[in-house]
């Protein structure tokens, strides 16, 4: 890949698209058809000031790459990108495409509280195969606020305007997080198949002194072995469970914790280094948090 190139204005976007000149410099709507990029630039890569949402439509064949799995969705598919993350164009994903990019610059946003409720929305963290996939009602709900930020854009700027703008995609946001949830649950089975190898994962590494070797594992290191982003995984499983990657991982830490407490003479130091603490008030913290009683007590009112 190139070395990503810096796109600090939404003006300078819609130069190297191909597209007109922006009738706002700070949020812009515009259709995939309408971009016109040259051959020399369609592998380029580039990095923005921008919150990038889109909606791609006409998938080939009517499967779409969801994750690790294709599923049949032929409907609307989103994706989010957060600012200053890396985004590549390739020509496989513009012949024929369908659909709206939306881009707001970050200073677009100074001044309300959206600029900090947007980092709150999991998706933006995503990566570009966990997109989110549409129904026909979810999609005409999405595409009517589309349809009125455009509007908004293109009249005659106000006093009402940045407001109507704001709330207008603050909606938009909600919905889509609404969306996603729904996706979550309707996952199921796939989803059930994810908790099953979250759960294979974590045996491992219990059962065969990972821990001793390599430390407690990271949410990271799970959801890469997963092929997952982090922040998906963590709110595919709260959904599913109410349990994020983390808590996951410390209940199975104070689960074999007790089981060591219970049926060995291990010392609670030897036990907070079996299970990969570096310090033993680490390990003693985290099993009070859980339990309401300190590693040794636990073994007290268990004998």
């Amino acid at each position: 890949m190139k070395t990503p190139e810096k796109v600090s204005s939404i003006r300078t976007l819609h130069q190297f698209l191909g597209l007109t000149k922006p009738s706002n410099p700070l949020i812009s709507v515009f259709n995939f058809d309408q971009v016109r990029l040259e051959s020399e630039t369609i592998l380029s890569a580039v990095t923005t000031d921008f919150y990038v949402i889109a909606l791609k439509k006409d998938c080939t064949g009517g499967k779409c790459r969801y994750g690790q799995q294709y599923y049949d969705f032929d409907e609307g598919i989103m994706y989010f990108i957060a600012p200053h993350q890396v985004l590549q164009f390739k020509d496989v994903l513009l012949n024929g495409v369908q659909g709206f990019v939306l881009v707001v610059h970050l200073d677009f946003l100074h001044g309300y509280t959206l600029a900090s409720q947007v980092r709150a929305y999991g998706y933006f963290s995503y990566t570009a195969n966990e997109a989110l996939h549409l129904s026909d009602k979810e999609e005409k709900s999405i595409t009517d606020i589309i349809d009125n930020i455009e509007r908004e854009i293109d009249a005659n700027m106000d006093a009402f305007t940045q407001d109507l703008l704001i709330s207008n995609l603050d909606l938009l946001l909600k919905y889509c997080d609404r969306f996603y949830n729904r996706q979550f649950l309707t996952r199921k089975k796939a989803n059930n198949d994810l908790l099953s190898k979250l759960e294979i994962l974590l045996d491992d590494y219990f059962k065969n002194d990972k821990l001793i070797e390599n430390g407690i594992p990271s949410v990271h290191s799970i959801a890469a072995q997963l092929n997952l982003s982090a922040n998906y995984l963590s709110d595919m499983l709260r959904v599913q469970t109410g349990q994020t990657t983390q808590q996951h991982i410390q209940n199975r830490l104070v689960e074999k914790a007790k089981e060591l407490l219970s049926t060995t003479e291990m010392s609670v130091s030897e036990i907070a280094y079996h299970l990969g603490f570096e310090h033993p008030q680490s390990f003693h913290r985290l099993f009070k948090s859980r339990t309401s009683i300190s590693p040794l007590e636990f073994r007290v009112s268990f004998n």
